[in-house]
Formats: C-alpha cells, sequence, structure tokens
C-alpha cells in the first residue's frame, strides 16, 4: 500500500480497529497490540480497495482474525477485569452503564451486539465477517439482549 494512501486509512480507521480489538480483549495493552498487527498487515497488503467500505470491513475482518490468533497464544492467557477498562466516553451514565454491561457479556454474545450497535454492521455483515450463519447472527443478538434485559433490570 502507499504510503500516503496508508496514512489516510491509519487515521480514519486506528480508533475502530482499536475499539474492535478493546471489545475482544477487555485489555487496553491486548488491543493496542491488535490494532498495531492490524495496521501492518494493511501496511503490507497488496489488496485494492474499492472503496472506503471495503476497506473498512477488511480491516475489521483483519482485525478478528488477528485477536482470535493472539487468544490461542499461552502467552496470552490472563483477563482483566471489567474495572481495569478505561471508561467509555458517554456522556451519560445510563449509557456507561449499557456500554459496561455489554462488555461483561461472553465474547460469542458481546463481539456481534457490539459490531451491530456500536459499529453499525448489518446481520449479513456480521455474519459474513465472523463467518457465521445468518440465523446464528441472529439467535445470538436475541440471547445477548436477553441477557442484558435481565442484567440492566437488575441494576
Amino acid at each position: 500500500m502507499k504510503e500516503a494512501a496508508f496514512t489516510a486509512a491509519a487515521e480514519r480507521h486506528l480508533d475502530m480497529v482499536y475499539r474492535v480489538a478493546l471489545n475482544w480483549f477487555r485489555s487496553p495493552a491486548d488491543a493496542e497490540d491488535a490494532a498495531q498487527t492490524t495496521m501492518l498487515k494493511l501496511w503490507q497488503t497488496d489488496t485494492e480497495f474499492a472503496d472506503d467500505e471495503h476497506l473498512r470491513r477488511w480491516l475489521v475482518r483483519v482485525t478478528l482474525n488477528v485477536c482470535k490468533d493472539m487468544s490461542r497464544s499461552p502467552w496470552r492467557r490472563h483477563t482483566v477485569s471489567l474495572e481495569e477498562l478505561p471508561e467509555p466516553a458517554f456522556s451519560d451514565e445510563e449509557r456507561r452503564t449499557v456500554y459496561r454491561e455489554v462488555m461483561a457479556l461472553p465474547g460469542k454474545y458481546r463481539v456481534p451486539l457490539y459490531l451491530y450497535y456500536y459499529e453499525g454492521y448489518s446481520v449479513s455483515e456480521i455474519g459474513e465477517l465472523l463467518r457465521l450463519n445468518v440465523s446464528t447472527v441472529q439467535t445470538r443478538l436475541a440471547r445477548a439482549r436477553g441477557k442484558l434485559k435481565i442484567e440492566l433490570t437488575e441494576v
């Protein structure tokens, strides 16, 4: 990738890549490592992107693959408590509470829910990104909503 195109793409999408990785790991240090690895892969790619949305989807897919690879490493077998996560930059307490509850969900529910509500992907796009059937994505979203409803009514 050419330097000017890479710089522009990195400036536009680095925050999104970091947020997806942070959602996966719930660890700022691991999310930074994954974002850096993803950006390195972007620098090294010869892929011609049709438009910005194609680039964005490619980055999400690569980020998820990097996160999966990093999760398999024996060096990354630690977890972070929710109190150690950076505070989300929401203006009201209600949104912060919902975000904390989303981050507390198991990964198979958290990732599709995050991509749907926070990154704006459709169910079919999430299915492609996660390599799942559309019905599986719909089921996971429904179960995640159910779990959130239970947790938020207790709060």
